[in-house]
């Protein structure tokens, strides 16, 4: 299926990895376009109107939750980023998520203002004008973001309640590595996807909505869930399921 929510292809420059927000090699990053259109159908399969409090348990550097922080302030009220890269993984997901705090892209407009300034470079002052636009954007739909970064291997259900801690997330949106730039890792990383979504929904409530997405034709099966829907686009497909019926799918084998 195509585009439903997203049917414009609108300029997303200002949010480009690299610029405004941070990258390193092994991070890579995401379509917005359909970051913005795959957390608007988990929205729409959660239903109600309350903001989400969105979670990212294998946020690599935090690029995907902070778009979505940014494009759609109004729909979220705290955003929850977890991965097992204690490191290099959570570093850049702290800097990139805090760009959405108090002051967060004012502070890096200013650092790219000063660098356009020390290195004579108009890449840094078109950044820096980028971070002013996105600042006013954040700050005009709500204003500062709420968020948490903490570290939990994602197979591991024990990990992932301590990380989820009192936020009691609603939605959780997800880039599942897949082996270019980004693998699996971790002692249970042989549970693969079935092993991930399952440890995932144990620590949340029954009626929250998981959409994963995966590079190919379809997300593969998860035991007997069904998701309660699906979009391909372009080189990646995602499901959304509920986490009740993941509940139900039995156990991934190790």
């Amino acid at each position: 299926m195509g585009y439903r929510y997203e049917t414009t292809r609108d300029d997303y420059g200002d949010l480009a990895s690299g610029a405004v927000l941070r990258s390193a090699p092994g991070f890579p990053a995401f379509p917005v376009r359909l970051a913005s259109e795959v957390f608007q159908h988990a929205l729409d399969v959660r239903g109600g109107t309350d903001p989400a409090v969105l979670w990212d348990p294998c946020c690599g550097s935090g690029y995907l939750l902070t778009v979505l922080g940014i494009l759609h302030r109004r729909s979220i009220a705290r955003l929850l980023a977890s991965d097992i890269d204690a490191d290099a993984a959570l570093t850049l997901a702290a800097a990139n998520v805090g760009l959405l705090a108090e002051g967060g892209l004012a502070a890096r407009a200013a650092e790219l203002t000063e660098r356009a300034r020390r290195f004579d470079k108009p890449g840094y002052a078109e950044a820096a004008a980028a971070a002013g636009r996105l600042s006013r954007r954040l700050e005009a739909a709500g204003g500062p973001l709420p968020y948490a970064v903490r570290q939990a291997d994602v197979f591991d259900p024990t990990a992932l309640a301590s990380a989820v801690g009192g936020s009691e997330p609603d939605l959780v949106v997800t880039d599942v590595p897949y082996g270019e730039q980004t693998e699996w890792t971790g002692g249970h990383a042989g549970r693969g996807l079935h092993g991930m979504l399952t440890a995932v929904a144990s620590v949340l409530r029954p009626a929250a909505v998981i959409a994963v997405i995966v590079r190919g034709r379809r997300v593969p099966p998860i035991g007997a869930a069904r998701p309660r829907r699906k979009l391909r686009v372009g080189t990646r497909a995602a499901a959304l399921f509920v986490a009740a019926d993941l509940n139900d799918a039995g156990p991934a084998h190790p």
